[in-house]
């Protein structure tokens, strides 16, 4: 007796090539793409100063981990802190300011004080910074 066997169907493409280019050009345009946002001009961050003395003079606003003030050594809140440096505005309109804040001290507390003292008339800001050690 003979049993008649299915005819055999040609060999169909798999999927799994396509699968692999597709992948393999989601990961190409994925490295090459840009990921940050540019801006519409050309923008040259400030270049931090180190090695040098402090430019003297001034009045220096220290800034605490936890938020607290001190201007010239001496402990004083917000207001205190505004209306001693508009005092000092008006006997020298060119008056400079150093924020010395802790490294733990937040975004929070410093930036609000280079606003109004910015708002004050104040043109020269100063940011105390230490330098990270060399290897």
């Amino acid at each position: 007796m003979k049993l008649n066997r299915p005819p055999r169907s040609p060999h169909t493409e798999t999927i799994t090539a396509l699968i692999d280019v597709v992948f393999f050009l989601l990961v190409f345009f994925m490295l090459i793409g840009r990921m940050d946002a540019t801006a519409p001009f050309e923008v040259d961050p400030p270049v931090a100063k180190h090695g040098t003395d402090m430019p003297a003079g001034g009045a220096t606003v220290s800034i605490s981990e936890s938020g607290g003030l001190a201007l010239d050594g001496t402990v004083v809140s917000r207001d205190e802190l505004n209306t001693a440096l508009a005092e000092m505005l008006v006997e020298n309109p060119d008056l400079r300011v150093r924020l010395n804040a802790h490294r733990n001290a937040e975004l929070r507390y410093v930036l609000p004080l280079v606003g109004s003292t910015e708002a004050m008339g104040v043109r020269d800001v100063v940011l105390v910074v230490t330098p990270a050690p060399i290897p």
